[in-house]
């Protein structure tokens, strides 16, 4: 018991000096609201925007997709998703939508998001989810304007590219997704409190020239369900913007060649030699999407810079535990 003690004090330590490194207090973590608070409220709306602030998170994750008519809103999926929309008629669709890049944002809010649809397997993970029955897609503006009008000014942004290289036609091209975001976020006023992430790492680098000083997340999966990186593939993956897994030997030397500050990676991707090898070339460290407590635990023991999750409310709980406040 004493070297398991000495061993996760060590741990600590180790993480508070990466955390005073990257300019963090000892003692703070990122704590990221997953599409708002995803497990407590319908995703990605204001709804769940509220209930991740309402919980004390630090950041508030979100993904942007773009109307036919050029208006930024936030939505997961490139096109409506059958297991949390309804129709005028308040039926539930049978299939997916028309990409929502085809849709103009009033064609778009005839459309009911504030429900996971009963018996789906995709609303089985949130069964503390609490419907708003009448919710609508909100514009990127709109989740802007709200925490203004809330007074709070610490409040990050973390906003991601949905864009696929595998499916082109399906949004606007990287480079013009960026652009209009960045244009979005310095119209609002916003830029000094964001971060844009993307597993497309295309986009990133179009971010990268635009907006130097907005730091870029690199998202990375090596799942079965998802792998961005295919790092056994010959040539760098289409969503690696070029730089090959094979040509860097590691995800976080492809990272750093890319120009990225942050490392998101799925949690289960991620052990103590991964994260050694990010904070020694500076690169800041966030796990995704982390629900468990126990694994929340043992991802802070390990030293990570951030969690992302679906319950800020268990995170909340997991943090003050270790004495760690948001940061």
């Amino acid at each position: 018991m004493t070297n398991l003690l000495n061993l996760l004090n060590w741990k600590r330590a180790a993480a508070a000096l990466a955390l005073c490194a990257l300019g963090l207090p000892a003692g703070a973590l990122d704590l990221q609201g997953h599409r708002g608070a995803r497990g407590l409220a319908p995703e990605n709306t204001l709804p769940a925007f509220e209930t991740g602030m309402r919980h004390g998170v630090s950041t508030l994750e979100l993904d942007i997709a773009i109307t036919a008519d050029g208006v930024l809103v936030v939505h997961h999926d490139l096109a409506l998703n059958p297991a949390v929309t309804r129709d005028e008629r308040g039926q539930w669709l049978e299939q997916a939508s028309a990409p929502i890049s085809t849709l103009t944002w009033s064609q778009l809010q005839r459309y009911d998001v504030g429900r996971l649809k009963p018996g789906s397997n995709y609303g089985k993970p949130y069964p503390d989810q609490v419907a708003v029955d009448g919710t609508r897609v909100p514009r990127l503006a709109d989740l802007f304007e709200m925490v203004k009008k809330s007074g709070n000014d610490k409040l990050r942004f973390a906003i991601e590219i949905k864009t696929d290289p595998n499916k082109p036609d399906a949004t606007r091209p990287p480079d013009e997704f960026a652009r209009l975001l960045v244009d979005e976020i310095q119209r609002a006023g916003m830029l000094g409190r964001v971060q844009i992430l993307s597993f497309d790492w295309r986009g990133l680098q179009a971010v990268q020239k635009l907006a130097p000083q907005v730091p870029t997340v690199y998202l990375t999966a090596q799942q079965r369900w998802l792998d961005n990186v295919q790092a056994d593939a010959g040539l760098a993956s289409p969503w690696t913007a070029g730089f090959g897994y094979r040509q860097y030997g590691s995800v976080p030397r492809m990272i750093k060649a890319a120009g990225g500050s942050v490392w998101s990676v799925h949690f289960n991707d991620l052990d103590a030699a991964k994260l050694k090898e990010a904070h020694e070339l500076g690169l800041k460290v966030l796990a995704w999407t982390v629900n468990d407590p126990a694994a929340m635990g043992r991802l802070i023991d390990l030293g990570v810079d951030g969690l992302v999750t679906d319950r800020p409310d268990l995170a909340r709980q997991v943090m003050d535990a270790r004495g760690l406040k948001p940061q």
